[in-house]
């Protein structure tokens, strides 16, 4: 049983460290940081490495103690959490230099590159995932670890918005509501409220919408200028993606940001009903959900553009 197996490798561990992929957001901190606190409640300390977050998850509890690099060189374990590959993953050298590893995750891309790997695609987010593994190992979840867990569910259902939603998500909500957990101050902070920089990237990403394929596809962009020139902070781009995905008619979202001033752009799809956006990234080395999806793309705009609309045709009805 592989559930079994993640908890004889955890208590064997003397030192354990906790890694998700670049650019996480509320999913992948929120389980991250549930994790370290559910280790805790079994006598564990771990250490959660990322190296650099959205400001917007400064309210979650222990995020200060996250570090931008390990205390040691090697950990006895490595726990991968909301990571589909090996790839994606932020500060992967822990991952590699540690006597074992374990992959916890909910996107059906995951090529299981741990050690153990406890993958449920159905699951709307990883930390739902995380919260079915605490029930079976019958660790009381509290008001923190909650908050945290929320977090993830809250940011990758898009405040229950999304398809991947589940009877199971409401149940686990209702649960966490019960606990103490303040889920509409969790959708107030990390749904509502925009920084000043991601409005004024709001504004330019609407300036350059264009609408392509019959009104069935919308396409935007930003440059690194446009981030400094908006004095924009890493996570100041989450959420522009849907600005094309909620224009009536669109099918797929495509928005694309710049690499640090190279010639590849970073790619966010989203998708409505029927194009599996997975698939066209897992085109281009990326990957994700069947409505949600990503990958990294060589060229300039045009380029990319062409490169992505090319493969969206094909799953066009």
């Amino acid at each position: 049983m592989t559930l079994d197996e993640i908890l004889e490798e955890v208590k064997k561990a003397s030192s354990i460290v906790i890694l998700t992929h670049e650019t996480p957001d509320g999913d992948a901190i929120g389980t991250a940081l549930a994790t370290k606190l559910a280790l805790e409640k079994i006598d564990k300390n771990a250490d959660v490495i990322m190296s650099k977050y959205a400001r917007t998850f400064d309210f979650l509890p222990r995020c200060n103690e996250i570090l931008t690099e390990g205390k040691q060189e090697k950990y006895d374990l490595a726990i991968s959490v909301d990571c589909a590959t090996f790839k994606r993953l932020d500060n992967r050298e822990y991952f590699e230099n540690a006597k074992r590893t374990i992959v916890i995750d909910h996107h059906g891309s995951n090529n299981m590159y741990g050690d153990i790997n406890y993958v449920n695609p159905v699951s709307p987010a990883c930390s739902e995932v995380l919260l079915g593994i605490l029930s079976y190992f019958g660790v009381e979840v509290d008001v923190d670890m909650g908050t945290c867990l929320m977090t993830g569910i809250i940011t990758d259902t898009g405040g229950f918005q999304y398809p991947a939603t589940t009877a199971d998500t409401f149940e686990y909500a209702a649960e966490l509501l019960r606990k103490g957990v303040n889920i509409s101050d969790i959708c107030k902070k990390t749904l509502q409220t925009k920084t000043k920089a991601n409005f004024e990237l709001s504004k330019i990403v609407m300036d350059r919408m264009e609408i392509l394929e019959n009104g069935k596809v919308a396409f935007s962009y930003i440059t690194t200028k446009d981030m400094e020139d908006v004095n924009a902070e890493e996570g100041d781009h989450e959420g522009l993606v849907n600005i094309g995905r909620n224009i009536e008619g669109v099918e797929v979202s495509i928005f694309i940001r710049q690499r640090d001033n190279e010639d590849a752009y970073k790619v966010s799809m989203r998708s409505g009903e029927y194009v599996n956006v997975s698939d066209v990234c897992l085109m281009f080395g990326g990957g994700g959900h069947p409505r949600a999806a990503g990958a990294l793309v060589q060229g300039n705009v045009e380029e990319v553009k062409e490169k992505l609309l090319k493969e969206v045709r094909k799953y066009l009805k």
